[in-house]
């Protein structure tokens, strides 16, 4: 609650007691002495209600984790300069215009990516994956601490507080770490979703180039 409704509130407590006890306290209770008591009751309440919803209105800002780890990119050594300079681009702007905090790519088994503040990789899928490539939609994890599943993402920062798993057809999935709980919004989501639309082209444009090579290779 911010200091405006704080002082709100206490205004509305205080005069609240002020006419109970200005009821309590008087001598005789006259048609007018009620009647003024009942009025200002209404307004301490109604200032009691104005804090409440000027609460709500302008809700406190989760508080930011610190997070341990080194800021750092790291990209799979065997990517294409194309590839390599989309994912750049892409990861950079998640952690510029989201409250991202780390940007995770996992392709076909492996970690493609890693940027912002970096874990100590090594990422497997788990129930919480495999359940975002079944359904094909996104995964929120508003705040992180309350799923049983999360030792899945141990590859990233320890402590992270949310996550957005999204899956890139059934092979990928893309990891966008928070700073603090519940900090993406929609627009965040559309974000990723279409980042990782873009993505799904690119990287099964590589995979077939790549499978295409190490058959040609085997054949010669």
């Amino acid at each position: 609650m911010g200091l405006a409704a704080r002082l709100c509130l206490s205004a509305g407590v205080a005069g609240l007691g002020l006419c109970v006890a200005n009821q309590l306290t008087a001598p005789a209770l006259t048609p007018a002495l009620e009647r003024a008591g009942v009025l200002a009751s209404f307004l301490a309440v109604g200032l009691m209600l104005v804090s409440i919803l000027w609460t709500r209105a302008v809700p406190v800002a989760p508080e930011r984790v610190d997070l341990q780890g080194e800021q750092g990119l790291r990209l799979a050594d065997d990517l294409p300069e194309p590839l390599r300079q989309e994912l750049g681009w892409g990861s950079q702007m998640l952690l510029t215009a989201t409250p991202g905090s780390t940007v995770l790519l996992y392709w076909q088994g492996r970690t493609l990516l890693q940027r912002g503040v970096l874990g100590p990789g090594g990422f497997k899928p788990g129930v919480i994956t495999e359940r975002a490539w079944s359904t094909g939609k996104a995964i929120g994890l508003v705040n992180l601490k309350l799923y049983p599943g999360r030792d899945e993402f141990q590859a990233l920062p320890e402590g992270i507080p949310a996550l957005i798993v999204q899956p890139i057809g059934d092979a990928g999935v893309l990891l966008l770490a928070g700073w603090s709980p519940r900090c993406f919004s929609r627009s965040d989501e559309a974000w990723v979703e279409g980042w990782s639309l873009k993505l799904r082209t690119a990287l099964q444009e590589w995979s077939d180039s790549s499978a295409s090579r190490s058959s040609a290779e085997a054949a010669g």
